[in-house]
């Protein structure tokens, strides 16, 4: 097809690759009508390209309408085609609000896009759409008029059916979803009333309809065991459910590691590894060993899960541990990123069996530094599994050699005495490195017979979850370092210093406070920990420490190495639970390829029998491979984080529920401009006392000194403050608690124990539910908010 476009084309060459009879590239379609006066018709543009042949003008506009599709073009009313930026239209993601309105997101640094509760009838969260800037509300941010719905992103979803007057509707458990689904009566599944089930939507919303939909499963009752799990799953589109290929895939693995897996790796059968980990862990992802070193110094072996080997690039267990990131772990409950067979079988360090292992082996000076390292593929047996409190209690009966724990474990104490004297140095290279040392409080769900929540208690760290850490840090550094040398694109975990708005609040509130943030603009890591020492022993301490933690920004996953803040390292990244997270098993595939590759470092350690390949085929990924991984990464994260404290705020609700008028003492745990959050002390659930709860007054919000000040009588209300309080209210459907304030609590104030870290935990709890119960609808199906309370969790669903 000889046509103009051919020559102009800067991707004519790709295209004519493609195609027999090649059209016009989007890119050369998107520089003609981005170039143009205006918007152009499927005819102008054939002309404009000299395209005369009826096959061209039907790919044209074909191509047009893929464009269109993928919101790369608009067509208007008069079907002239326009690119987004010219015709002052925007592409991005929905995200719902509780109260009816909603955001488009756009990325990019770019401002969200405010949606009336008008303009969200059409649309649900997670739909990709194009909006209009249709001018600016009264706090100043760009308002959207919807243009077109480019694609749905709510395919089916989860609530509590009702039937009221003839009509049959389900409303959803998303609290970003405020439209209630309606339901033809021979669609219902034979639900009942009040119970949980699934819905597919069959009609989106419209300007004109709410949606509709068919019940596709009946979930249960509203308070039946595990419920919240269920819901969490649906709500959070968790991917759970394993594809038949990927099955296929797992049937076909050994049973156990055979003499062929075995060839080309270092044998360390013989070396006393052992893991340690929780008592209710199943997957064993790390193994440790450490001796002294005669001529001073100790040699550390981490051992990591060798997933890489049972997971090909580009197998179906590849592509499901993609779509997953990482494994969710609710309270009792785990949704895995790789199958059992694996995740708590062949790939788990389980004691007494072969195991394939990727290996860094570190040698620590006296000080704590870690002066050389190795890594290398190689074949474990673990000598045992150790939990952290069978660790703990051997490290403080270490002068009690007759001890019950000691004798057990008679053959390992000399190594434990070995691990523990390594971890008191490396704890003090951290200490002089002035990584920042945020202490925060954890809580475990306890129940009882029935699967009730008994009681919920604070989770003890000891100095064996510090030890087992420590090693885990090293050996994460090593990776990053290795990967940084290797100059392959790499997936890195980075945090970055925090935002300037954020530093600017928490210096005017440490200033009331007499307390002082040096470094300027550009604070160190040295001087966030400097300030922790000074608070150290303060009654206030842990509530600075909440409000410094407040300031952090997210640590994320990405390609660029920005080092990471919160540790003070140039360079890190995760290396160490590849059953669980989806980075980690990159970051082995990178060392794989090292190794195998023969690229010369001193940090790698080739077995003379291990396989040799081309990088390309070891390692397929480019710069662009690894920006499409962290942006994958850091999502799944998030929402599994957001899934997990779903499910824990539920639990807290339900256990709640008996408690209503009971009084509790609490402590104040955040402050908005419409009330207080309080976190009860003993029970550890939070909640609100609304700003209309308090003693008479008209309240003033200083966010940067996070408190309420009454404007006649000066009554402050301010973090940390320690309230007598009675549950008022416990709404399971919204997750809301409402406290009523009925006198400050006498006792000194405690401090508030924060939640959040500058980078994520290790392992975390897994524990369940029971219940039942029901609660009427909160309206009738013909509208479309709810009419929920603005505000973050304890007050209102997030």
């Amino acid at each position: 097809m000889a046509n103009r476009h051919t020559r102009a084309d800067p991707q004519a060459e790709r295209e004519a690759a493609r195609y027999e009879h090649p059209i016009p590239s989007r890119e050369y379609l998107l520089q003609q009508l981005s170039a143009s006066a205006g918007p152009l018709t499927h005819e102008e543009l054939c002309r404009v390209l000299g395209l005369e042949e009826p096959a061209g003008r039907e790919a044209l506009r074909r191509r047009l309408r893929a464009m269109v599709r993928d919101g790369q073009v608009i067509e208007n009313r008069s079907g002239g085609y326009g690119v987004l930026d010219k015709m002052n239209l925007v592409k991005g993601r929905v995200s719902g609000h509780p109260e009816g309105f909603g955001f488009v997101i756009t990325g990019g640094g770019e401002p969200d896009i405010f949606l009336s509760s008008r303009q969200m009838r059409r649309v649900m969260t997670g739909d990709l759409v194009v909006v209009r800037i249709a001018g600016f509300d009264r706090r100043g941010r760009p308002e959207g008029s919807l243009v077109e719905v480019l694609e749905h992103g709510t395919r089916e979803l989860v609530g509590r059916y009702f039937t009221e007057g003839g009509i049959h509707f389900v409303r959803p458990d998303n609290p970003a979803i405020t439209q209630d689904v309606l339901i033809a009566a021979e669609d219902t599944g034979g639900a009942r009333a009040g119970q949980m089930v699934l819905v597919e939507i069959t009609r989106q919303p419209s300007r004109h309809s709410q949606p509709a939909g068919r019940i596709a499963r009946v979930l249960g009752d509203h308070l039946a065991p595990g419920m919240e799990i269920e819901i969490a799953v649906h709500n959070f589109a968790l991917p759970h459910v394993w594809s038949r290929e990927a099955l296929a895939q797992v049937r076909r693995l050994p049973k156990q590691v055979g003499a062929a897996d075995c060839q080309g790796r270092f044998d360390l059968r013989e070396l006393p590894l052992v893991t340690i980990d929780g008592e209710d862990a199943r997957d064993f992802d790390d193994a440790v060993y450490c001796r002294r070193l005669r001529l001073g110094g100790w040699s550390l072996v981490v051992a990591i899960a060798d997933v890489g080997h049972y997971v090909p690039i580009g197998s179906a267990l590849d592509a499901e541990a993609w779509q997953r990131g990482n494994s969710v772990y609710f309270p009792g409950h785990v949704v895995p990123m790789l199958p059992e067979a694996l995740s708590n079988g062949l790939c788990s360090l389980n004691p007494e069996v072969d195991r394939l292992c990727m290996v860094c082996e570190m040698r620590v000076d006296r000080s704590g530094e870690v002066r050389d390292f190795k890594f290398y593929e190689a074949v474990m047996h673990s000598r045992a599994r150790l939990t952290y409190t069978q660790v703990a209690a051997l490290m403080a009966q270490r002068q009690d050699p007759d001890s019950p724990v000691r004798r057990q474990f008679r053959g390992l104490v000399d190594q434990i005495d070995a691990l523990q004297d390594l971890y008191l140095l490396l704890h003090k290279a951290r200490e002089r490195r002035g990584a920042i040392d945020f202490e925060t409080g954890e809580t475990r769900i306890l129940f009882d017979a029935e699967r009730k929540i008994d009681r919920i208690v604070p989770a003890e760290r000891t100095d064996a979850h510090r030890l087992i850490e420590e090693c885990m840090l090293r050996a994460n550094v090593c990776a990053a370092q290795l990967l940084a040398g290797g100059k392959l694109p790499a997936l890195y975990r980075v945090h970055e210093g925090p935002p300037a708005e954020r530093l600017a609040n928490l210096r005017e509130f440490l200033g009331e406070l007499g307390l002082g943030l040096p470094g300027g603009d550009e604070p160190t890591p040295e001087d966030f920990q400097g300030v922790l020492a000074e608070i150290a022993g303060r009654p206030d301490a842990a509530i600075i420490q909440s409000v410094m933690l407040r300031a952090m920004s997210q640590a994320r996953y990405q390609a660029d190495n920005l080092g990471h803040f919160g540790l003070n390292y140039p360079a890190y990244t995760h290396f160490t639970s590849p059953i669980r997270r989806y980075p980690d098993l990159l970051v082995h595939r990178g060392i794989r390829a090292l190794l195998r590759s023969g690229a010369r470092s001193r940090q790698l350690r080739r077995h003379p029998d291990a396989e040799r390949g081309a990088m390309g085929q070891l390692y397929p990924y480019d710069r662009a491979a690894m920006d499409s991984a962290g942006l994958q990464c850091s999502m799944t994260e998030r929402r599994a984080d957001e899934a997990t404290r779903s499910v824990v705020h539920w639990l807290k609700c339900e256990y709640l529920l008996e408690h209503v008028g009971d009084q509790f003492v609490g402590v104040v745990v955040g402050v908005t401009s419409f009330g207080l959050f309080v976190e009860l002390e003993e029970i550890y659930v939070e909640g609100l006392v609304h700003i209309t709860n308090l003693p008479k007054d008209y309240y003033h919000h200083e966010p940067a000194h996070h408190r309420l000040i009454g404007e006649r009588t000066r009554q402050t209300f301010r973090l940390g403050d320690r309230l007598r309080v009675q549950v008022a209210r416990v709404d399971l459907d919204d997750r809301k608690i409402d406290f009523e304030l009925i006198d400050r609590a006498t006792a000194p104030r405690r401090g508030a124990e924060p939640r959040p870290s500058a980078d994520d935990t290790r392992r975390g709890p897994r524990k369940r539910k029971a219940a039942s119960g029901s609660q009427p609808p909160r309206k009738g199906p013909g509208r479309d908010g709810r009419g929920r309370a603005a505000g973050r969790k304890g007050g209102a669903r997030r």
